[in-house]
């Protein structure tokens, strides 16, 4: 008795006859993985809005910052930061007022009526610091230190130690002998560094947390020095330049104390170390990259060593069994499915597609026709048991059970599955095809059966 003939199914896409020369190949269908424009906006618009904002924001502080030290203790600057003021204090006093820029020139410029103004002794190197502790040493001159750092007190001043302030107090009383700060009164010296001396002679004035921000240290007498180059040449350690710019010069004292520090002598020689100085390049040129790493990186770079080794200890070594985790998609089973087909179809992989189809044939078929899962792939097992199932008589041609109208099948069904099930892999896409409708067919004779 032959099954009824089910009705003919929706004819899927590629299981159609080929096209025509009037009828056009259908192109690529877009697929819902398809990114539209709103997706992209949405799943980029957050890191351009961070760039966005991250561009705005440099230029708002390039635009605040662009001028904030330009010209900072520079006698020749109107700014609030400079000291042009000063300068023409000092010039209504009878002091003349030059700028230099190099080492060599203020060595050079070093003598016994001038006072030598260092504006940021930090930024010298160790040459440029020898060179200028032995002009100090032969000038027979003032020099006022400004604003000096442990580095540059080291190496300019031996046996002065700096330490960083630690309250915030600016606006400091005198509470020394020193002729010119008793004179001055308060004044804007404190916030900056304080300093520790057992230098004898030495005097600290205008004290911050037990310590004087205002040291003086008098001259000595140099081993070797001609007599007329010693007339008492001493050395100014102003822990804060705040007294000595634009905008402060005229508060309290300020003016009173840079007049007397500065102007003691006919001539002021303003030193403005700058990078751009061939002696601290040269000095740059001789230190080897080890040398330019300070000591403290050595120990950082350590630990941060430790930890990536912790961190790849810990991400290494599972403690205990996977854990299953929701997926942040769901992927459609079609997606995928047209996925992997594009995939097979652009690397030409008609065996791989071929092979697949015939192993879930296989799988299904070995579930109705009641061969274990570990049988459904060998042909002694799955063949025999699937002739007993179908129904059809060996030799009649046609159409087979299911199948779309005009789709050739074997003439006999119960010969012809080694070839549908474990044949050769198909050699032109039309093969493949015609497998999969084959394959289908099959399918639909055993559960018709």
């Amino acid at each position: 008795m032959t099954a009824p003939t089910p009705a003919a199914p929706p004819t899927r896409p590629g299981a159609d006859a080929p096209p025509t020369a009037d009828t056009p190949a259908p192109g690529p269908a877009a697929t819902s993985a398809s990114p539209t424009p709103t997706a992209l906006w949405r799943r980029f618009r957050g890191p351009l809005l961070a760039v966005a904002v991250l561009l705005a924001a440099g230029l708002v502080l390039a635009t605040l910052t662009s001028g904030g030290d330009h010209g900072r203790l520079d006698p020749r600057s109107p700014d609030a930061q400079g000291a042009r003021a000063l300068a023409e204090l000092l010039a209504d006093h009878g002091v003349t007022t030059r700028t230099v820029t190099t080492t060599d020139e203020a060595v050079a410029a070093a003598a016994p009526g001038t006072t030598l103004v260092v504006a940021t002794p930090g930024l010298l190197t160790e040459g440029q610091q020898a060179a200028l502790k032995t002009a100090m040493d032969l000038s027979g001159g003032r020099t006022v230190l400004l604003a000096p750092g442990p580095a540059a007190v080291a190496a300019l001043t031996p046996g002065v130690r700096a330490v960083p302030a630690t309250t915030t107090d600016t606006d400091l009383a005198p509470d020394c002998p020193l002729p010119a700060a008793v004179s001055a009164g308060r004044a804007r010296t404190g916030g900056g560094w304080t300093y520790r001396t057992t230098l004898p002679a030495a005097t600290g004035c205008y004290p911050q947390d037990g310590r004087p921000t205002l040291l003086t240290l008098p001259g000595r007498a140099v081993p070797g020095t001609p007599a007329g180059r010693t007339p008492h040449p001493d050395t100014v350690l102003l822990g804060s330049p705040a007294a000595l710019l634009n905008e402060h010069l005229d508060e309290q004292g300020n003016a009173s104390l840079a007049l007397q520090l500065l102007g003691t002598r006919p001539h002021v020689t303003w030193y403005l170390p700058t990078l751009a100085d061939p002696s601290a390049a040269a000095a740059d040129e001789r230190r080897s990259f080890g040398d330019l790493i300070p000591a403290g990186w050595s120990w950082a770079l350590l630990q941060l060593f430790v930890a990536a080794a912790l961190a790849a200890a810990w991400r290494a070594h599972r403690l205990g069994p996977l854990v299953t985790e929701r997926l942040p998609v769901a992927v459609r089973a079609s997606e995928a499915t047209e996925g992997r087909a594009r995939l097979y179809r652009r690397a030409n992989a008609r065996d791989r597609a071929a092979a697949v189809l015939r192993a879930a044939t296989r799988e299904r078929l070995a579930a109705l026709l009641g061969v274990p899962p570990a049988a459904a792939h060998d042909p002694a097992s799955l063949l025999p048991a699937l002739a007993t199932r179908l129904t059809r008589t060996p030799g009649t041609a046609g159409t087979a059970a299911g199948a779309p109208q005009g789709t050739p099948v074997p003439d006999d069904l119960t010969a012809h599955p080694p070839t549908l099930l474990f044949g050769p892999p198909p050699t032109t896409d039309a093969a493949l095809v015609a497998l999969t409708d084959h394959l289908d067919a099959l399918e639909r004779e055993v559960r018709s059966s």
